[in-house]
């Protein structure tokens, strides 16, 4: 319902056969431009503010081009991209593609991935792409400025370019003195650095010291390939291997559309580790960095990945299967009156679990497609009254689905962070319909904390579950928690970040999640609305039950797997406190 926007997807192909076995077999000149093409497209749902894709050819003659860069902006940029391709491209080994959103608030082409570090030695060209967010890039910039390395931009994509560039001369220059230990001379020696460049050497040096979530990926002009994950295995990615074809993506689903895969040939990048590509075109899963407490994102689970990928389909049912209790107690178990339905579209599978849930209870249930998502309207009115007005039109309903004043409506979404939309456009719109009453039905839990890991939610004040907390601490006249909970975030930020703790906790203590729920059920409704409103909410054990190889639920429960996460919402509080509520403390 409101979109959320991840950081990013990642595509990467290397070819493993000369390019006339390709030519020879599928008929194309162009068979890796095509995989990469199709990859990013299938992962376009995970960034439409621009995309960027990569190119190394190593069979290029001195004094030719071998590394290929093509960025652009917009939700179309991967079609403007590869508009642009030209015959060079196809002579390429080793492709690179990137999808973008921003988390940080910084948009332009300087910002699009992938990033390029130049040099006319083949093995010190790096590009790097990656779904990352750190949340110590204060850290690691003060360390390469004691470097004496004076970054021009100030953001984590290009800091790390830079920093595993210097690990990246290092290594070079390591090989270089191994060259001449062996008494090699001119291109003798540079025949052995490209051959003997150690990426693991790299990523070691380089990421050590990161706090975040991320998948790295990246490739040398000297044909090295790379991808790494994070030791928490947060961010999301997987990989396939043949005779013909390495690939690397964000998302399972994406590489068995692509190659024609079943599920078991596509493997799952483990946590720590990077999957290395040499030169030649041999490959290994080398441990980087020793794995930490798994806490995969479960919000790729219920919002992020696509719903074609097998797991994730059953998943999303159970999600909403398991929510058939309360719904029916909402309702008063008067199924005969209401109708069922959801937000489109990303909620739909959780719907149809809804559904077989209640039907697996021998109720014979009533839905409807009662909600439409039109394009969004074109605010081009000037002033506010006007403008709020064309913007409650983004959704549409399906006039006559509901027995006005007589039938409940029940619909469910995926997630309820913000909760605008819900006020400025589908509960009014919604409201047209007279229901008796509407239950508001989230297959995932409140969300009460920022993200640190890759999504575009860091503020307190933007969660309506954080929102109608605070509102429940005035009324009740518990303003001294915020206060308290104040001073020992204050408290906690004297800490080293590895001793930090969530103190925003202290916040949600005193309620009950329906205590919150009536309370945003109130914020959240019209002026001017008759149906009253209710709302049901997933609760963390079924989460865990229906996700249980993703346990990373901290926008949910506040314990979050890295010391940055900690360090950065008590920051939020501190910041929410001082700048929103300064007259209050």
């Amino acid at each position: 319902m409101e979109q959320l926007k991840h950081e990013c997807g990642v595509a990467l192909v290397r070819l493993l056969k000369p390019q006339s076995y390709y030519n020879q077999k599928y008929g194309t000149q162009s068979y890796g431009l095509n995989k990469l093409y199709l990859m990013m497209e299938k992962q376009h749902n995970r960034g439409q503010e621009g995309a960027g894709i990569a190119c190394v050819n190593m069979n290029a003659a001195v004094g030719t081009e071998y590394m290929f860069r093509e960025k652009a902006l917009g939700k179309d940029a991967i079609t403007e991209i590869f508009d642009r391709m030209t015959p060079e491209w196809t002579e390429a080994q080793l492709y690179m593609g990137h999808l973008r959103y921003s988390t940080t608030g910084k948009s332009g082409l300087q910002y699009v991935h992938p990033f390029l570090r130049r040099n006319n030695w083949r093995a010190k060209n790096l590009c790097l792409c990656g779904n990352f967010n750190m949340t110590n890039i204060d850290e690691i910039f003060d360390k390469i400025v004691k470097q004496g390395q004076s970054p021009r931009i100030y953001s984590d994509s290009y800091i790390t370019l830079e920093l595993m560039g210097h690990r990246l001369d290092r290594e070079v220059e390591r090989c270089y003195m191994e060259a001449k230990e062996k008494e090699l001379e001119n291109t003798d020696i540079t025949r052995y650095i490209d051959n003997n460049v150690q990426m693991a050497n790299v990523l070691r040096t380089t990421m050590a010291d990161y706090d975040g979530g991320y998948v790295m990926c990246g490739m040398t002009g000297s044909g090295e390939m790379f991808a790494m994950r994070d030791p928490w295995g947060i961010r999301p990615a997987f990989f396939y291997k043949d005779d013909e074809v390495i690939a690397v993506a964000s998302e399972r689903a994406v590489l068995q559309t692509t190659f024609d895969l079943q599920v078991e040939d596509v493997k799952e990048l483990p946590a720590g580790k990077a999957l290395i590509i040499h030169k030649d075109g041999t490959s290994c899963l080398e441990t980087i960095l020793e794995a930490k407490q798994q806490k995969r994102c479960s919000f790729e689970r219920i919002y992020f990945s696509r719903g074609s990928d097998r797991d994730i389909y059953h998943e999303r049912k159970q999600l909403g299967q398991q929510l058939t209790e309360p719904i029916l107690k909402a309702v008063d178990g008067d199924t005969d009156h209401s109708v069922f339905s959801f937000i489109p579209n990303t909620a739909e599978v959780a719907f149809y679990g809804m559904v077989e849930g209640l039907r697996s209870k021998g109720l014979n249930v009533r839905s409807e497609k009662v909600a439409w998502k039109d394009i969004k309207l074109r605010t081009f009115i000037t002033e506010a009254g006007s403008r709020n007005d064309l913007a409650s039109h983004v959704y549409d309903i399906t006039y006559g689905s509901l027995k006005a004043n007589e039938d409940n409506l029940v619909i469910i979404d995926d997630s309820i962070v913000r909760g605008t939309t819900l006020r400025e456009s589908i509960f009014k719109i919604l409201d047209r319909l007279h229901p008796k009453k509407i239950v508001m039905v989230s297959s995932s839990p409140q969300i009460r904390y920022p993200d640190y890991y890759g999504i575009d939610m860091a503020r307190l004040e933007e969660f309506c579950a954080f929102r109608a907390t605070i509102a429940l601490l005035q009324e009740r006249g518990l303003w001294d928690i915020v206060h308290r909970t104040y001073e020992a975030c204050r408290a906690e930020l004297q800490k080293p970040k590895s001793e930090q703790r969530n103190c925003v906790c202290a916040l949600y203590k005193p309620f009950t999640v329906d205590d919150i729920n009536r309370k945003m059920a109130e914020m959240l409704r019209p002026v001017g609305m008759k149906a009253p409103v209710e709302f049901v909410f997933q609760t963390i054990e079924g989460l865990h039950a229906a996700c249980p190889d993703h346990q990373g639920d901290w926008y949910f429960t506040g314990q979050y797997p890295t010391p940055g996460g900690n360090k950065l919402v008590n920051e939020a509080f501190v910041n929410y406190v001082e700048q929103k509520l300064k007259r209050l403390v």
